[in-house]
Parts: structure tokens; C-alpha cells; sequence
């Protein structure tokens, strides 16, 4: 028996039980997820003045929800914890966000349920063919019910969109990412934290988890999809990133671009799912991929937590044009800020840097990506200029007369943003030992489940 395994009856009726458990790519998602939840309630702590009680509450269930989709084992415990995480989250906007937050929530909620019903469907058409019939996901990978010779082929077709909108919905990959800035601008800083560093990752992990080892026929039919959404999504996220005058909103497309490595990791992987013998590179790319959704986690969320650092106890104010010059003011934010968008854009010895350069030699390496993963290049560069210029931006230049009075940072912001920091260069320096040692068995494990039909 697994120690870090948990299986108890619960719907005999239908065969669904409360089956959890961690591997290798939930476990550091599940650490990622405890983590961003703490630092985000430590951020929260002065900043949340009205109804206090219910935002904490929400705030928990929500780590309920996040930590349940990473570790169920059973389609309906996943699918619950699914949409449990989505209504925390749609108040958390909706109570505590910005001016136009109600438009924002109501986006938000929609788009995503639209895909979980989606994803309900494929579950039950999953679920349907199976002989006999189960909901545990290890049995479904097992016996994959829907490349079965009964199964018409469009079944199997449509499970598989069921599921690829639902998670690309949450990732967002383009075009589905509409709801993703609104979200952001309007949710509350610790909401944007956990929003950009855990919820986009479920999307991601749906990929892995479960399009990947239980439909690979139908992902390798249709990588190439994958791949020209993802790199869309790389160039056109920095692109727009590029033209935000917004803090926020610069982020959060950030988001867009660095979700799309993902996906291309995901789409190399993707490309030859039905092989036997699979190349190197896609155990590389699809490490890659794990491994940058948690450095986006730890480094996005930081980003998000240093712009509300500026926005929401000092200058009320996130346009870029309105600063600069503010190194001289508040040194130990130029440093965090410094240090995270270097992150972010690849910089080596950080550990966003380990984790695009692992996706891109992969995707490079399986020959039916190679072209996408050279187009994706394009974005990093991209995205190197716009936090280059950001920095510049905010932090260097003439000092704006306005700001001669903001204060550093104070110790409860510093206390919740130094285990981030620490992480990403951890990560960037020995990412075997911290993190990737770990991924890698299982993704090895995913990689050899999927050959041969």
C-alpha cells in the first residue's frame, strides 16, 4: 500500500469512491498551493478591513478546493473539488475586488462553468464505457475505456474536447483567456496570488493528468492543435503585455505568456503519445512543463504580491507611467521586484529559467514541435523586453515628487514574500534536489503508460 495513499467507500451505488493520493507532479503542487494560501493570509492580515470573518472562510475553502482537484484519484472528488474551488473564489472577486469586481466574478464564473460541464460530460462518457464501470482515475488510465473497439471513435472525439476546454478555459490558453485580465485587475492581491499561482495550474494539471494518460490516441491526433494554441498564446500574452500601462493587467497577460511554455510542453508530449519508445525530449518538455507551473506559482505570485505591495497600502496607483525613480525610495522593493521579474523572464539561475529552457530543448528535440518551439523563442525575448522595461519604468529614472513619502517594505510584506524568493532561487540553482527529481519519476511513469494503444 502507498503511504501518501487514501481509498474509502463513499458512493457505493455508483462505484465512486474518496480515493486521494500524491505523486510526483501533485505533491509539489499541493506544497506550492499550502504555500501561496499562508503567504497570501499573511499579506491579507492588514489589508482585508471589512467582513474579515466570511473573507477568511472563503479563503480556507478555497485551499480545500485547489487541494482536492491535485489529489483526487476518483472522477466525481475531483469534479467536486473542482467546482468547489470555483465559488470561493468567484466571492472573493466579487466582495472584496475593485470598482468593476461584480462584472469581473460573473466573467469569471461563467467561463469556467461552461467547461466544467463540459468536463462532466467526458467524465460520464468516460465513465459509461468502461467494463466495468469506474470513476477511479488510476483503473480509467489503466483500461483507457474509450479507445476500447466498442467505443465509436466520435465518443472518444468529444470526450476529449469535453475535457481540453475545460482546462483550457482554467490554463487560459488563447482564445479562451478573455475572463483572465478582468479577474485579475478586480480580485483582491491575495485573490490574484492564489488565481495566477494555483487555480491556472489546475487547467495545466488536468492536461497531465488526465487528457494525457487517459486519451493519449486522441492527443496525439490533435498536438497540433495544442501546439499552435500554445504558441499563440506565448506571442500574443507578451505581445499584450507589452502595450499594458496597468501593472496588474501586465502581469496577469504575463500569465498568458508562461501558461503557453506549459502547453507546449504539454503539445510536445502530446506528439507522440502513442509511440512505444518515446524521445528524450518529450520527458524533457513535459518535466519543463510541470516545473513551470510551479516557478510561475512561486513567481507570478510574488509579481502579484508586489504590486499590491505598491497599490494597496501606498500609492492607491498601479499605471506605470505615474512612477519611477522609486530604487532610491524603497530599496528592498526594488530588490524583490528586481529579483522577480528577472524570474520571470528566464533569467539563468532563477527558476523560471530552468523550466522554459527544459520545455523549449525538449519541444526542440521531438521533431513534430521543433518549429514551434523555435516560433516560441520569439516570446521570450518578448517578454525579457516588457519586464526590462518595467523595471525601468517603476523603479529607475527621476523620482516622482508624489511619492517622496511611501515607505518601504514593511516586515509582514517582506515575511510573506522572502519564502517565495528563497524557492525561485533554490529551484534556479539545484532544481534536482528541491524539486525536479521528484517530477520527473512520475512524468517518466505518465510518459511509459501512454504507449501503444
Amino acid at each position: 500500500p502507498n503511504p501518501f495513499e487514501e481509498i474509502y467507500t463513499w458512493i457505493p451505488t455508483i462505484g465512486a469512491r474518496y480515493h486521494v493520493a500524491v505523486d510526483g507532479v501533485s505533491l509539489p503542487l499541493v506544497v506550492l498551493t499550502t504555500l501561496l494560501t499562508l503567504v497570501s493570509i499573511i499579506y491579507s492580515w492588514p489589508v482585508i478591513r471589512e467582513r474579515v470573518k466570511e473573507y477568511y472562510a472563503f479563503f480556507l475553502l478555497l485551499e480545500v478546493g485547489m487541494l482536492g482537484v491535485f489529489i483526487a484519484l476518483d472522477f466525481v472528488l475531483f469534479y467536486v473539488f473542482w467546482e468547489v474551488s470555483l465559488v470561493p473564489m468567484y466571492f472573493l472577486i466579487g466582495i472584496w475586488g475593485g470598482p468593476k469586481r461584480e462584472y469581473a466574478a460573473i466573467k469569471f464564473f461563467l467561463y469556467t462553468l461552461v467547461g466544467s460541464l463540459a468536463m462532466l460530460l467526458a467524465i460520464l462518457a468516460m465513465y459509461s464505457s468502461s467494463q466495468p464501470r469506474t470513476f477511479d482515475m488510476l483503473l480509467l488510465i489503466q483500461q483507457r475505456p474509450l479507445e476500447a473497439p466498442h467505443v465509436p471513435r466520435l465518443v472518444s472525439i468529444l470526450a476529449f474536447w469535453g475535457f481540453f476546454l475545460a482546462f483550457a478555459i482554467k490554463v487560459p490558453v488563447w482564445p479562451f483567456h478573455t475572463w483572465l485580465p478582468d479577474a485579475h485587475v478586480e480580485a483582491p492581491t491575495a485573490g490574484s496570488v492564489i488565481l495566477a499561482g494555483i487555480l491556472l495550474k489546475m487547467g495545466t494539471y488536468g492536461f497531465v493528468r488526465v487528457l494525457l494518460p487517459m486519451l493519449p490516441r486522441e492527443a496525439e491526433a490533435f498536438w497540433l492543435i495544442t501546439a499552435t494554441l500554445a504558441v499563440i498564446s506565448i506571442i500574443y500574452g507578451a505581445l499584450v503585455a507589452m502595450a499594458q500601462m496597468d501593472f496588474k493587467k501586465l502581469v496577469a497577460y504575463s500569465s498568458v505568456n508562461h501558461m503557453g511554455y506549459v502547453m507546449l510542453g504539454v503539445a510536445a508530449a502530446s506528439a507522440v503519445a502513442t509511440q512505444d519508445e518515446k524521445p528524450l525530449g518529450a520527458t524533457m518538455a513535459l518535466n519543463g512543463a510541470v516545473l513551470q507551473m510551479i516557478a510561475h506559482g512561486l513567481i507570478t505570485g510574488s509579481l502579484f504580491l508586489l504590486v499590491g505591495v505598491l497599490y494597496d497600502l501606498r500609492a492607491h496607483v498601479r499605471m506605470l507611467d505615474q512612477f519611477g525613480g522609486l530604487a532610491s525610495q524603497m530599496p528592498v522593493y526594488a530588490g524583490f521586484l528586481t529579483l522577480m521579474c528577472f524570474a520571470s523572464l528566464g533569467l539563468p539561475s532563477l527558476a523560471g529559467f530552468v523550466a522554459e529552457f527544459l520545455t523549449f530543448v525538449g519541444a526542440f528535440w521531438v521533431e513534430a514541435t521543433r518549429f514551434f518551439a523555435c516560433l516560441g523563442v520569439l516570446g521570450v525575448i518578448i517578454t525579457a523586453a516588457f519586464f526590462l522595461w518595467t523595471i525601468q519604468r517603476l523603479l529607475l529614472g527621476p523620482l516622482n515628487e508624489r511619492w517622496k513619502d511611501l515607505p518601504d517594505m514593511k516586515p509582514f510584506e517582506e515575511v510573506a514574500l522572502a519564502p517565495l524568493a528563497l524557492l525561485t532561487i533554490a529551484i534556479g540553482i539545484a532544481p534536482n534536489p528541491v524539486v525536479l527529481e521528484v517530477i520527473n519519476t512520475t512524468v517518466h511513469a505518465i510518459l511509459q503508460g501512454m504507449g501503444g494503444g
